[in-house]
């Protein structure tokens, strides 16, 4: 079995924001540039999935007319060399809901969903990616053995760029940014 038959040649090189950009959906589902480079994200499971779509639908809902939550979006950091991270869930503009690529400047809050493998990741790696391109808020959702959630959320210092630790919630998260939102995440 070759390299190629594992994985095409483009995952093997860098790639630039204008090759991405004429890409299908289709090569771009289940992946981000990082450094110019292709990482392959696993297929998440249903216990990644569930608190993200609940998130999502919650914040959707609290948010009006002015901001969107969706999941499965991608989020153009810096362009050269290209990082484009795929958060589990988004909250951005309305207004910008036809501009491609998302910018950090049209984004309000990215959440994480900590998996096994994805750990420092989402803790370190994604959280100081995040803060540096200007994404005011970010939070993390930690799974525990006993299936109830530990929400962690960040605040944007804009001086340093780099976040503050703001409140954390079990089971419930109860946040206000800027609008207020009340999410049950329950036993997952």
């Amino acid at each position: 079995m070759t390299a190629e038959m594992v994985a095409p040649a483009w995952m093997h090189a860098q790639i630039s924001a204008e090759q991405y950009d004429s890409w299908s959906e289709e090569q771009c589902a289940g992946i981000e540039i990082v450094d110019g480079m292709v990482v392959v994200s696993p297929s998440a499971s249903k216990r990644h999935n569930r608190p993200a779509r609940i998130l999502a639908n919650a914040l959707d809902a609290a948010a009006g007319p002015d901001w969107n939550a969706d999941t499965d979006f991608d989020v153009r950091l810096q362009d050269v060399p290209l990082n484009n991270r795929r958060p589990d869930v988004i909250v951005y503009r309305a207004e910008t809901i036809d501009l491609t690529p998302t910018r950090p400047e049209h984004v309000l809050l990215v959440v994480e969903v900590v998996s096994p493998g994805s750990e420092t990741t989402d803790r370190i790696v994604k959280a100081d990616q995040y803060a540096k391109a200007g994404i005011p808020f970010y939070w993390r959702v930690e799974q525990t053995a006993t299936g109830l959630p530990i929400v962690y959320t960040y605040v944007l210092d804009p001086a340093t760029r780099s976040y503050r630790d703001g409140e954390v919630f079990t089971g419930t998260v109860k946040a206000t940014a800027p609008f207020s939102v009340t999410v049950d995440l329950g036993v997952l």
